[in-house]
């Protein structure tokens, strides 16, 4: 799927379909939250550290931490960027794991220990989880998020990008400044057009598709 067909799909499952944008989440997390189980089964007090946007990929953070929180899996959430940004169904789901006690961070992405500060967040962890930018990015990083993604991938850790490595061209493939280096990344309902060029691997490592809850076949047979 290319990012304008990743778009239609989300708004025909939301207004024709009649999905809530929330469920499409709460899928989207869940599925990316089994995958991450799954890698740390053999761990003995396995804890990650989810990095989260102020957009719908962060939302999808929100409801990956509440699932591993609930298999009794260590999560530190940090939230990149201004809180004041978060709204919609990523901030029904913000807002569900402060009320269930989990201790949610905040980064000011242009403090200028930014990569002590995520080398703190990243210690005692067995992997890191990318929720920072979803499909939708366009246009050039600015130097600040350049910075963060380059102090992600500087730690030595797994990450597991959700959706699609932040700072990769959904179409191109390419990094617009500077994108996530991840070793999984778990994709929802297609493989993105991106994905399909050499440049991109070296990002999104092994890739893995998961469900939203409805598919592009229900689309297409349906004729809308």
């Amino acid at each position: 799927m290319s990012r304008s067909e990743v778009r239609e799909f989300d708004a025909w499952a939301i207004n024709t379909i009649g999905i809530p944008g929330v469920v499409l989440m709460e899928n989207a997390g869940r599925s990316c939250a089994e995958l991450i189980k799954e890698k740390l089964a053999g761990a003995t007090e396995p804890k990650v550290c989810i990095f989260c946007g102020t957009g719908n990929n962060g939302g999808d953070g929100y409801v990956i931490a509440r699932h591993l929180v609930n298999t009794h899996i260590g999560v530190s959430v940090v939230i990149c960027g201004p809180r004041e940004k978060i709204k919609g169904d990523a901030r029904i789901n913000l807002d569900v794991i402060e009320k269930m006690g989990l201790r949610v961070q905040q980064l000011d992405v242009a403090d200028d220990k930014l990569p002590a500060r995520i080398t703190g967040f990243a210690e005692g962890c067995e992997m890191l989880v990318d929720g920072l930018f979803g499909t939708g990015l366009l246009g050039r990083l600015n130097d600040d998020y350049v910075r963060l993604i380059e102090a992600i991938n500087e730690q030595d850790l797994p990450v597991v990008a959700v959706d699609i490595p932040s700072g990769l061209d959904c179409d191109t493939g390419r990094p617009l400044g500077a994108a996530v280096k991840a070793a999984v990344t778990v994709t929802f309902v297609a493989l993105k057009k991106g994905f399909t060029f050499d440049s991109a691997a070296c990002y999104t490592g092994k890739v893995f598709v998961a469900s939203i809850g409805i598919e592009p076949e229900m689309r297409e047979n349906s004729g809308s």
